[in-house]
């Protein structure tokens, strides 16, 4: 019963993965491209976690992590970047 539960919610994050290279791409102004690619990063952390759910493995957890740790970085340096014009003052 969990892989049915597991395989199901794969496909609803890649769906919602999908969904925001669309916005990336299509995005009508930076701020929803900005938005699109921190919930693209949310969605491969839990994608990187039902992995390692599925596979039984703790690597993938460390791993996503590290993967929200430079997601929050990249955000934040971006959203500066436009803010400010530079990242480091």
């Amino acid at each position: 019963m969990i892989t049915y539960a597991l395989i199901f919610a794969i496909a609803c994050f890649a769906l919602g993965l999908v969904l925001n290279l669309w916005r990336v791409v299509k995005g009508p102004n930076v701020s929803d491209r900005i938005l699109a690619l921190d919930t693209m990063v949310i969605n491969a952390i839990a994608l990187l976690i039902l992995l390692g759910i599925w596979l039984g493995s703790a690597i993938f957890f460390e791993v996503s992590m590290l993967f929200a740790l430079v997601g929050f970085v990249s955000t934040v340096s971006y959203c500066r970047f436009l803010l400010r014009g530079d990242v480091i003052e």
